[in-house]
């Protein structure tokens, strides 16, 4: 029998059988199993490496997924990123329809073929071929083969059997067969919890994998998925052979070969650089000015050229161009950092807004991103140099609280990003509201945010008025006919503290009943989102950075006012945090409204899920609560 024709025959019986309402079984059946919260599965994967040589490697794929509805297109997996280290040996194709017959196949040729450029990037000679095919209709079945050798071995491929939310797996197979001499390590990751075999030392297989669910505040998909890693111990990148016995060998290869002669400055840059720090009174004075220096001199392109994925520009060409990547600016600024005296190590790191680390126990080629780490008082500031507005030492929300890379003259040693604890993660909010009596109001409202929570309105500076007042409407949409009178900020960057000064009025703010005027007095700080309910909640969650909201709101009211009834002060406390709110009468026409909300950062298991969306559903209760005041 054909291969296409075995094909067709397998596809023929899986979805007859799957469909159909016979009692009959089949292996080739889809199991509801596996259907459910899928939007594709892949019912056959498999993965073999062959390692040839520290700088040779063959890969072979071939995988079949059934892709159940429109999210999951992008499942097939049907696409090869390649660049001149790689010569494809083949690329093709075939889609199927619902009932196994043969749509279109597809040969190497007819595959997309284009730039893995990004928005960011400016030059690359990485590219992807990839199949582009629109279904008329769903399911649908692709199957991909794909084969290529590579001199590049520092990325060994990864096998994750679940590739993520809502995709299911039948079958995946992972086999690596070394012929090459040379150790190779490995590391597991999670395979307890799931049904994965293994073959042989670095042979694995996995049945029957169920698709997970997305859900809300769940950790980072590696904390829970299976992984396995793997990584040479003699490697090739781009022609630089490189040592990986330990993360102190590795960094030492990234120091002394891959960074090797990037650090060399213009002498010119040399003489401004010292002469503009040259009346700083210490180290970090001196490093605020050269960082400042970097910020204003260059903008962040990535350039990814030849072994430019992985290796630093030469900082007298981001001199000389005004631009560069992460590394490049990095670099940059370490060498302008080493020419006023400063140490500075270049750093690799996981860059993204869910808390990543590099795998400590496993040393390889890992991380997204590079920064700056600056020894200072027994510890380490941390600089992200791509950012031409970011404060100085600032890294919340993207390369915080999570172990890195950093690379020192004798070696790669692992060392823990900067932590925005709880208590520095503010914001304060305080406002003088007049009230008429037509629930009516004006106000003065300042807020001053701190920590992870600064990051939320500095982008507002770049932004046009109408984009400004247009944002304000939206945040504070629960207040009708909203008008921003004025818009003043301040950008403490030495402090890290934004400030934003409003004054805003609005009419019928407060509804009225009768000759009553009710009105909710927390008026700015509304919390109104509960986190979903589930069933059966099936992952654990975290908190990954708590933060304190302060309210004081000061209403003065009309003359014609009386104030007939107040809330009772509420208070709840739980191990996920605490919330106070209270109002009270300050004189006859004066209010205090004060709320103060502190959410802990932790980790959590599924089954304290229910008591935490509680705690948010009584804080929603809570914010909504009404005063009613007599006309």
């Amino acid at each position: 029998m054909s291969h296409k024709l075995a094909l067709n025959l397998f596809f023929l019986l899986f979805s007859v059988i799957g469909t159909s309402q016979s009692s009959k079984t089949n292996a080739f059946t889809i199991s509801s199993e596996l259907k459910e919260h899928a939007n594709a599965v892949i019912r056959h994967q498999s993965l073999e490496i062959e390692i040839k040589d520290y700088n040779k490697m063959i890969v072979t794929e071939h995988r079949i997924v059934t892709v159940l509805n429109e999210y999951g297109i992008k499942k097939t997996g049907a696409y090869l990123g390649y660049d001149d280290a790689v010569n494809i040996k083949e690329v093709k194709a075939i889609v199927y329809d619902a009932l196994g017959e043969e749509i279109k196949s597809f040969k190497e040729k007819e595959f997309k073929d284009v730039s893995s450029i990004s928005g960011g990037t400016l030059f690359s000679d990485n590219r992807e071929k990839y199949l582009s095919y629109t279904p008329s209709s769903y399911p649908y079945t692709v199957e991909f083969e794909a084969q290529y050798v590579t001199s590049t071995t520092a990325f060994m491929p990864r096998w994750i059997p679940i590739e993520g939310y809502f995709i299911s797996t039948e079958f995946s197979s992972f086999k690596v067969v070394n012929s090459s001499g040379v150790i190779l390590k490995k590391k597991t990751s999670n395979f307890e919890n799931y049904n994965i075999t293994e073959v042989s030392d670095f042979h694995f297989e996995a049945n029957n994998l169920k698709a997970i669910k997305a859900e809300a505040f769940a950790p980072d998909f590696s904390v829970f998925a299976p992984e396995l890693k793997l990584a040479l111990q003699e490697f090739d990148m781009k022609g630089v052979k490189g040592i990986n016995t330990s993360w102190q060998s590795f960094g030492k290869w990234v120091d002394t070969d891959l960074n090797k002669d990037t650090e060399v400055l213009p002498e010119n840059v040399i003489t401004e650089i010292t002469k503009l720090t040259s009346a700083a009174s210490s180290d970090i004075e001196k490093a605020k000015i050269v960082y400042k220096y970097m910020q204003d001199k260059t903008r962040y392109i990535s350039v990814q050229v030849g072994i430019g994925g992985w290796k630093p520009m030469l900082a007298s060409d981001v001199d000389k161009l005004s631009y560069g990547d992460c590394k490049a600016l990095s670099n940059y600024t370490k060498a302008l950092l080493k020419a006023v005296g400063i140490d500075s190590y270049y750093t690799l790191i996981y860059g993204k807004r869910d808390i990543e680390s590099i795998d400590k126990a496993f040393s390889s080629q890992q991380g997204n991103h590079a920064i700056l780490a600056m020894p200072y008082q027994d510890n380490y500031v941390f600089l992200e140099c791509t950012s031409q507005t970011t404060p100085f030492g600032y890294i919340a929300n993207f390369t915080d609280d999570r172990d890195a890379l950093i690379i020192t003259p004798e070696g790669g040693k692992i060392v823990h990003t900067t932590v925005y604890n709880t208590e520095g993660n503010t914001q304060k909010s305080q406002a003088s509201i007049t009230l008429d009596e037509t629930g009516a109001f004006t106000a003065k409202l300042e807020i001053a945010s701190k920590g992870t929570q600064y990051n939320k309105y500095k982008s507002l500076e770049d932004k046009e008025d109408k984009d400004k007042t247009l944002y304000y409407k939206n945040k504070y949409d629960n207040i009708n006919n909203l008008e921003i009178v004025s818009m003043r900020f301040n950008n403490n960057k030495d402090n890290i503290v934004y400030t934003e000064n409003l004054k805003l009025k609005a009419s019928k703010y407060g509804s009225r009943a009768g000759n009553r005027i009710l009105l909710i007095p927390n008026v700015f700080n509304k919390n109104t989102y509960i986190p979903p309910r589930y069933q059966e909640r099936t992952l654990p969650f975290e908190i990954d950075r708590g933060f304190v909201d302060e309210d004081e709101y000061i209403f003065t009211l009309s003359n014609t006012l009386t104030v007939e009834a107040l809330f009772d002060a509420v208070s709840l406390t739980s191990k996920f945090g605490e919330y106070n709110a209270k109002i009270e009468k300050l004189t006859d026409n004066q209010l205090k409204y004060t709320r103060k909300l502190t959410l802990n950062k932790g980790k959590y298991t599924k089954e304290d899920y229910k008591a935490f969306r509680k705690f948010y559903s009584n804080i929603v209760k809570h914010d909504k609560s009404k005063i009613a005041l007599k006309k």
